[in-house]
């Protein structure tokens, strides 16, 4: 049976990555094999995520775990202190809940198919498509962002177009097969990240220009059309910062399930969808004198925005209560505190 020949677009767009591709801490040298524990980790943290800013978290990751045996045998905590800041707290458990199933199931080897790959906590269809692709050379084209843009403007598709989209899937999947499907994926991921830019892109040295059908029509830049968001909602609670007579911190684990699950807080009440902030202490950790900080906290997640107000009181001490300990205020940062919970301690102690 005669080979199918690699669509001429890949072809330009391997030769364009070859000179042009971005140095990037998990990816392989150009003519090296890449490390499938590289890949997996670094995709996991991109997802939502720059990679500009997923860069330090991946190297101090690596540092101290160099493979996925290492990460499967560190305590949850510990992981959860090196992901703090990240955000989508969630990856961070199925990251570790993944190195165990690859250890305990596969002998420290991950699956080089989508279906394996996609049998394991934290892995759906767009990260399995990219593991395979780019670790194994899989004749796999995912989709994120980036490569979304690229066809919308190369074959000009109108409309919104929200992830998953079945067209614009099959038109990136006309792309294969290619000689190097890693490196295809890749160079679609530097197009769209460095010239085929939400705004302004440079057109001009694009690998694709000469058949882009959006910039033929001049619309290129206005591609792909987003759909109108709706407002997110805000969610009102106090958080309470207790700091004990010798200096250290009342702060709190967070169950393992939902939102922030694992992470440590500063003991907070109830969340409230609307109305007004909570005027007393009455949902404190523990008997103070408290006392409510001027300002807010605000900080936005994906779906609503927190609004949190600041209370603060000297404690006497004692026994922390249930799910508590605390905390030596020098070493307060290093514990694994979501952004959140970060801004409300600069809060509390600098005012």
């Amino acid at each position: 049976m005669k080979r199918q020949a690699a669509p001429a677009p890949a072809l330009r767009l391997i030769a364009w990555y070859d000179g042009a591709r971005r140095d990037l801490p998990w990816r392989a040298p150009p003519g090296g094999r890449p490390d499938p524990y590289a890949v997996w980790l670094s995709e996991i943290m991109l997802q939502q995520t720059l990679a500009k800013t997923v860069g330090p978290y991946y190297q101090r990751f690596v540092a101290r775990w160099a493979s996925v045996e290492a990460l499967a045998a560190a305590p949850l905590d510990e992981v959860l202190k090196q992901w703090a800041g990240l955000g989508y707290y969630a990856r961070a458990r199925n990251l570790h809940a993944c190195a165990k199933a690859v250890c305990r199931d596969h002998a420290g080897r991950f699956p080089e198919d989508v279906a394996g790959l996609r049998a394991l906590p934290g892995i759906g269809p767009y990260t399995a498509a990219a593991i395979a692709a780019i670790a194994f050379d899989a004749q796999e084209l995912p989709v994120d962002g980036n490569i979304r843009r690229v066809m919308a403007r190369y074959h000009a598709v109108e409309g919104a177009l929200g992830p998953g989209n079945p067209r614009i899937g099959a038109l990136a999947q006309a792309l294969l097969p290619s000689p190097r499907p890693g490196d295809l994926v890749q160079a679609l991921m530097d197009l769209g990240a460095t010239i085929c830019t939400p705004k302004r892109p440079d057109c001009a040295v694009c690998p694709l220009s000469e058949d882009c059908k959006g910039l033929a029509l001049g619309i290129a830049e206005k591609l792909p059309q987003k759909a109108r968001k709706s407002a997110r909602p805000v969610r009102r609670a106090a958080a309470f910062f207790a700091v004990r007579t010798d200096g250290h911190v009342l702060v709190r684990r967070r169950v393992e399930r939902g939102l922030l699950g694992g992470m440590t807080e500063f003991p907070t009440g109830c969340w409230m969808d609307a109305g007004e902030f909570p005027l007393s202490a009455a949902e404190a950790p523990l008997a103070a004198e408290w006392h409510r900080l001027p300002g807010r906290v605000r900080h936005a997640f994906t779906h609503f925005v927190a609004e949190i107000e600041v209370w603060r009181a000297e404690a006497a001490g004692g026994a922390a209560p249930e799910r508590c300990r605390w905390v030596a205020q020098a070493a307060l940062f290093d514990e694994a505190l979501p952004s959140l919970m970060r801004k409300v301690a600069r809060h509390a102690l600098s005012i």
